[in-house]
């Protein structure tokens, strides 16, 4: 795998981009520069574009094993590699260690799960109602995959798209966050290239929104557009591929619930929450965004809460030891202190935290807080914890359902039923019992709800997603048309 990268990866050559834009890279952490790329112009698009589309139709007569062949190799080079990409995470990112490593892991899975898909490209045999008439319907690859990757887990939400589409039979182009160019996208041509993949399949465009990010995704090649991000762009992707009459597969933001309904174990609640409010600072869009917990435990949680989130480490990302690193950018630090300035003038109080040192937001801790208040109404993706309380499960579930998200979510009860029944209710893509809403496993349904989204990743649902079916009728006999053919 290569170590140093500066260039653009476009029909299996390592090409400086002809925009006149640079993309600087630094580190959130201490803001050292890790290097920096041209960026990718229109044309340099479309060349990739072009070079996907060529080689993806050879790609996909290869027989099932020599794709599964490449998959796996490519597997054993990330595991291989594991070290290296999570120094990268840490660097570019400002992923922990315990982050990063436990990223690389689940990217692993992913990639063995689509290793999988050359032999799932199933058909069936269906009956027809005419007679001597043989209905198949054929899987086949959707053409060529442009796929937009985000900065929080750019490793892992790259590849979870990057793979299922080659394992499917497609050509793919990949346009990385600017702020994690390498993790999200070139590592990507790094590894494929080492595994073998056909020259021109995997192209990674590095370049900045505002000179490619349209044209990605209303170029003529693409069928389907594969986005991680904001629910804001999010809208904008979609209102741009159907214009074009393009597939989106879109996961967005989220506004999860975490309730703590009056019979739940204590202990396990508040470490459920403590993992899923402040893992990698709150940056994931299953993070915990509002904290509910039933009246009658509310300050007892909340106690025991505070007193668990102080003994968070907050520090060098790179320090195996740290819990808390820092947030990918100034802006980002900047909203969230703006939204807790604005929740306290509604009267939410800060009982720990609320100050930051330049990208490092220290986790703070917020009570008082109405479902109303910029800390529970916008999406947080911080280390900030917004603790609500309720006064019965109705409650619960009319507060949970209030904003227009739907992406993840959790309840705590001693009760199963009690909970499950709670869960069923709130509209949510995913939601977990007696856990927290960080949870991706690559064969069950990842997807939200409402405004976190459309489509799902993972297993058979990413099958869906990144193929189409072709139906294709074989007339056996010759078929009568009745009146319409005159006898003879």
């Amino acid at each position: 795998m290569k170590r140093e990268f500066d260039k653009l990866y476009i029909n299996g050559e390592w090409v400086k981009g002809i925009s006149e834009n640079v993309i600087p890279n630094q580190s959130p952490f201490d803001h050292t520069d890790i290097g920096s790329i041209t960026a990718a112009s229109k044309e340099d698009l479309d060349k990739a574009y072009k070079s996907a589309e060529k080689a993806q139709k050879a790609w996909a007569d290869e027989p099932p094993q020599a794709k599964r062949q490449i998959m796996e190799r490519a597997v054993s080079i990330v595991e291989e590699n594991k070290e290296l990409i999570i120094e990268w995470l840490t660097n570019e990112s400002g992923s922990t260690y315990m982050k990063a490593a436990g990223e690389v892991s689940v990217s692993i899975n992913s990639m063995k799960e689509a290793a999988t898909y050359p032999y799932r490209m199933d058909g069936k045999i269906l009956p027809s109602q005419v007679p001597g008439k043989e209905n198949r319907v054929y899987r086949e690859p959707l053409g060529v995959v442009g796929i937009i990757s985000p900065w929080n887990f750019p490793f892992h939400l790259a590849v979870r798209s990057i793979a299922t589409a080659l394992a499917t039979g497609n050509g793919v182009v990949v346009k990385p966050a600017t702020h994690t160019p390498v993790t999200g996208g070139l590592l990507f041509a790094s590894i494929f290239e080492e595994a073998g993949l056909p020259k021109g399949l995997l192209n990674v465009v590095v370049g900045k929104g505002s000179e490619i990010g349209d044209d990605i995704v209303t170029h003529p090649i693409p069928r389907l557009i594969s986005f991680t991000g904001s629910t804001e762009v999010g809208r904008r992707i979609g209102e741009l591929a159907g214009r074009h009459l393009k597939k989106t597969a879109l996961e967005l933001g989220g506004n999860n619930v975490f309730i703590v309904l009056d019979d739940a174990n204590l202990d396990q609640a508040v470490e459920s929450a403590l993992f899923g409010k402040f893992y990698h600072q709150g940056q994931i869009c299953m993070s915990i965004n509002r904290i509910m917990v039933h009246k009658d435990m509310y300050d007892t949680f909340v106690d025991a809460f505070v007193a668990r989130v102080k003994g968070l480490n907050v520090g060098n990302p790179s320090d195996k030891s740290t819990h808390i690193g820092p947030l990918i950018d100034q802006d980002q630090v900047d909203r969230i202190l703006k939204d807790i300035e604005s929740s306290k003038d509604q009267g939410a109080e800060v009982v720990l935290g609320g100050n930051a040192d330049k990208n490092m937001l220290y986790p703070t801790v917020l009570t008082h807080v109405t479902n109303s208040m910029p800390i529970a109404k916008n999406e947080i993706f911080g280390p900030v914890a917004a603790i609500i309380p309720f006064n019965d499960d109705e409650e619960a579930i009319r507060l949970a359902n209030e904003h227009p998200y739907g992406l993840s979510g959790a309840v705590h009860s001693s009760s199963i039923e009690r909970a499950t029944n709670v869960a069923h209710r709130v509209e949510t893509g995913m939601i977990h019992i007696n856990d927290e809403p960080v949870n991706d496993e690559p064969h069950m349904p990842f997807g939200g709800e409402k405004d976190s989204g459309l489509g799902r990743f993972n297993g058979e649902w990413a099958l869906e997603e990144f193929t189409t079916v072709k139906w294709l009728a074989v007339q056996h006999k010759r078929r009568d048309y009745g009146p319409f053919i005159e006898k003879r």
